[in-house]
C-alpha cells in the first residue's frame, strides 16, 4: 500500500538528509511532503495534514482540532522527546500510532544544565560585561561545584547523564525519582524524598517530563526548602515549576539564582513574564535540544521509526 508522509515542520536539519530520507521513501512507493516552514496556526497545520497517513512533527503544537482533520492518519512520529504538546488522548481514541525521539538529546540538554549551573555560579555574563566595560572582579567572586550537592530530579536517561557529568566535577549526587536505580547507586547516587532534595541541594536541576503528576510539583512550598545560596535549572518543561512563586523567591533573596531554559509556553515568551524582570536570571528560549549533533540524531531516529513503521513495527512506541 502506498503511504503518503507529511513531515509537518523543519527537523533543522540538512536539505539534502531530508532529500535522502524522500528518496528511500521512494523506492518504496511511498510519498513525502516535507515542508520547510513551521506551521502559521493550527489551521494551516490541519490543511497540511489532512490526506496524509503519517505525520512527522517535531515540537508545534498538535491539538484534537488538526488530528481529527486528518482522516487517514495512522501514525504520528513525534520528533521530540516530550509529547506534551500533542493530543495523545485524541490519537489513542482513534487508533493512531504515536511514536518519538527518545534520547536524541540526551548529552544536549545536560550540557545546558551544566553550563547554566557553571555560568550562574561563576558569574559569567556579570563578568562579560565588566570587562567589556572596564571592571574589574570586585563584587563577582564565584563558587565552584566541586564538593556540592547536586539534586537531580529525575533519574531517566537525561537525569542519568547529569549524575555522570556531575561526578566527573567531584559533585555529590542526591537524587528524587519514582524508581530507585541501583546501577546510579552504584556510581555513588543516594535516592532522597522530594523534599530532601530540595532542602540539601546546593543546585537543584530538573529533568522529569511534563504531566499531571509534576505540574507544579515545585512550587512555592518546595521552592521556601531551598537554599538561599542555592541555585534551581530547570531544562526539562516550563509547568513543573511555578513561575511567579520561583521570581518571588529570586527578588527577595531567598534563593541565589535560576536557570530556566523552558516556560509555560513556547518563546518567544510574553515581557511580563514573571522571570523576564527576576534577579539572577539566565534565560534561554528553549534551546537546550537544539545542537547540531543531536539534531542529526534526531532525524536518524524519526527516519528510523518511519520505517520501521511501514514494515509494521512500532519503534519508540508512545501509544
Amino acid at each position: 500500500m502506498i503511504m503518503k508522509i507529511v513531515l509537518a515542520e523543519p527537523l533543522g536539519v540538512d536539505r539534502k538528509l531530508i532529500e535522502d530520507f524522500s528518496a528511500r521513501l521512494s523506492e518504496c512507493g511511498h510519498s513525502l511532503t516535507a515542508y520547510s516552514t513551521r506551521p502559521a496556526d493550527q489551521t494551516d497545520l490541519a490543511e497540511r495534514i489532512k490526506d496524509a497517513d503519517a505525520v512527522i512533527i517535531a515540537n508545534y503544537p498538535l491539538r484534537e482540532t488538526a488530528i481529527l482533520a486528518a482522516e487517514n492518519l495512522r501514525y504520528l512520529n513525534i520528533a521530540f522527546t516530550g509529547v506534551d504538546h500533542v493530543d495523545i488522548d485524541v490519537c489513542r481514541k482513534k487508533g493512531i500510532h504515536v511514536s518519538n525521539a527518545s534520547g536524541y538529546s540526551d548529552v544536549a540538554v545536560a550540557e545546558l544544565a551544566f553550563s547554566m549551573m557553571l555560568s550562574l555560579a561563576r558569574n559569567v555574563r556579570e563578568c562579560d560585561e565588566a570587562a567589556r566595560c572596564g571592571g574589574t572582579k570586585d563584587g563577582l567572586i564565584g563558587t565552584e561545584l566541586y564538593g556540592k550537592t547536586l539534586g537531580v530530579i529525575g533519574a531517566g536517561k537525561i537525569g542519568s547523564t547529569v549524575m555522570k557529568i556531575a561526578s566527573a566535577f567531584g559533585c555529590r549526587v542526591i537524587a528524587y525519582s519514582r524508581t530507585v536505580k541501583p546501577e546510579l547507586e552504584a556510581l555513588g547516587v543516594t535516592f532522597v524524598s522530594l523534599e530532601e532534595l530540595m532542602s540539601e541541594s546546593d543546585i537543584v536541576t530538573i529533568h522529569i517530563p511534563a504531566n499531571a503528576s509534576t505540574k507544579g510539583l515545585i512550587d512555592g512550598r518546595m521552592i521556601r526548602l531551598m537554599k538561599q545560596s542555592a541555585l534551581l535549572i530547570n531544562t526539562a518543561r516550563g509547568p513543573i515549576v511555578d513561575s511567579a512563586a520561583l521570581a518571588d523567591a529570586l527578588n527577595s533573596g531567598k534563593i541565589a539564582g535560576a536557570g530556566i531554559d523552558v516556560f509555560e509556553m513556547e518563546p518567544p515568551i510574553p515581557r511580563e513574564h514573571p522571570l523576564v524582570t527576576a534577579k539572577n536570571t539566565l534565560l534561554t528560549p528553549h534551546v537546550a535540544f537544539a545542537t547540531k549533533e543531536a539534531l542529526e540524531r534526531r532525524a536518524a531516529i524519526v527516519f528510523e521509526n518511519t520505517f520501521a513503521w511501514l514494515n509494521h513495527e512500532i519503534k519508540n512506541k508512545i501509544c
